[in-house]
């Protein structure tokens, strides 16, 4: 797979660097329209073409396809371009700006038979396949909840707020693991640093089954958190992505109800502690992992990717329904 990295801003460097390494792939060419950037990311891949007009990407007939890493506002004119250029496209986070936006290239990849992909880069973490593959196997009984904090000082960003920001990565785990959109959403944010983007944000999802998921997102916080807990009938896992060393950690503590009528007025919960398990699972960059399973499903034409469109579009319905209700006062919005 041929493919060229539009946008060497922040994460665009990253993804050259994978699928430069990547022996499925291989970096054709990377594309900014900052000269001085380009000049310096290209001398790392003296091999690889350099251009700052993205529509010569879009007519080499060498490009297999785009990866696209330039600020949302500008990932939909991006995106459809390419597709409709008939390359196939990797996508940033969030996948667009609004549902809308989202929803039309889900409908054009599917219409020209090509692989469109959000860069959902947690789903390839080995941590979080692997809380994946214990809830698949019914180790945490029914979920509960899920609980999640992704807060730092910075970084400010001038054209999105904190929702969009940093509640995609969670949202995205929680779409992997879950699987299916909540039935309605509640936010709160505030402003505090002016220009009207919110740089504090809580986040509810209400799946309807039982299951609640709560979202804390900060730009403001004077300590870096990235914690996510999710609790089960069975069992419980807490997830800390700053733990190198034992960032899974396996519950057996929880309640046991009685279901008994007659014990209505005695002791109807009790609690069960039993051990704790860090569990083992290999190390892999995730970016290249993702960088791996792009280029595969290019190569044998899978449409359903473990961050496809459809996920995509999920994550960005789940934000502009927080954004109404931040607007609203945490109004819930039905999804």
């Amino acid at each position: 797979m041929r493919v060229s990295v539009v946008g060497l801003g922040y994460w665009g460097p990253n993804l050259a660097r994978n699928f430069n390494a990547v022996e499925t792939a291989q970096l054709h060419s990377i594309c900014d329209q900052d000269k001085n950037r380009l000049a310096r990311i290209g001398e790392n891949y003296p091999a690889t073409k350099t251009c700052r007009d993205f529509s010569k990407v879009l007519s080499d007939p060498e490009v297999d396809a785009v990866a696209i890493a330039t600020p949302v506002q500008t990932h939909y004119d991006l995106a459809k371009a390419a597709l409709n250029a008939g390359k196939h496209v990797l996508v940033e986070k969030p996948m667009t700006d609004s549902v809308s936006a989202a929803e039309e290239l889900v409908a054009l990849a599917d219409e020209k038979g090509l692989v469109l992909m959000v860069d959902h880069v947690f789903v390839y973490s080995s941590p979080v396949r692997k809380i994946k593959e214990i809830i698949d196997a019914g180790e945490l009984g029914d979920l509960f909840f899920i609980d999640s904090v992704r807060i730092n000082l910075g970084l400010f960003q001038h054209d999105v707020n904190v929702v969009w920001d940093l509640a995609p990565h969670d949202l995205s785990i929680v779409d992997y693991l879950v699987g299916r959109l909540p039935k309605s959403v509640s936010a709160f944010g505030a402003v505090h640093a002016g220009q009207g983007i919110e740089d504090v944000a809580y986040l509810n999802l209400d799946f309807d089954d039982g299951l609640v998921a709560n979202f804390h997102v900060n730009w403001l916080s004077p300590v870096k958190v990235r914690h996510m807990l999710f609790g089960g009938s069975g069992k419980s896992i807490l997830y800390n992505d700053l733990d190198a060393s034992e960032p899974v950690k396996v519950y057996d503590r929880g309640i046991t109800v009685d279901g008994d009528p007659e014990a209505r007025h005695g002791l109807m919960v009790g609690y069960r502690s039993g051990d704790v398990l860090s569990p083992h699972f290999p190390k892999a960059e995730p970016l290249r992992v993702m960088a791996e399973h792009f280029a595969d499903c290019v190569k044998n034409k899978k449409q359903k990717s473990m961050s496809s469109g459809q996920a995509g579009l999920r994550v960005v319905k789940i934000l502009e329904a927080a954004q109404h209700s931040i607007k609203a006062q945490g109004g819930r919005i039905t999804l």
